[in-house]
């Protein structure tokens, strides 16, 4: 069966099929693993109202366990507002602040009740 009439079969099943373009990664996580796939082709199928997504490339298999030492180890992002925010409520210097708010996860508020309950 040649492409077009291929197209005109799945036309009358009620099967529709689109190509993603410009798919720069698909990331797959399981409870273990990371699957990151670059450059993939993607195509999404529609059959019955349910979506059917192929990914064709090459992945890279990473441990979870790493991924979430790199997260970790980068921490939050802390606002400098929230550090003066900190800073002036409880009377603490900003580098007091800084660290309370890195140890609260980046939570103004969290950090405000350490630095206060000391």
């Amino acid at each position: 069966m040649n492409p077009r009439q291929m197209r005109q079969a799945m036309k009358r099943m009620g099967i529709e099929q689109e190509e993603l373009d410009g798919v720069e990664e698909v990331v797959i996580r399981t409870a273990s693993k990371e699957y990151v796939i670059r450059d993939a082709n993607v195509t999404a199928m529609t059959a019955q109202g349910q979506k059917i997504w192929t990914v064709v490339g090459e992945p890279i298999v990473r441990d979870r366990a790493d991924a979430k030492k790199t997260e970790a180890t980068k921490g939050p992002t802390i606002p400098e507002e929230d550090v003066k925010l900190v800073a002036e409520k409880t009377g603490v210097s900003e580098a007091e602040a800084r660290k309370a708010l890195e140890e609260a996860d980046g939570e103004p508020a969290e950090a405000i009740i350490r630095l206060m309950s000391r």
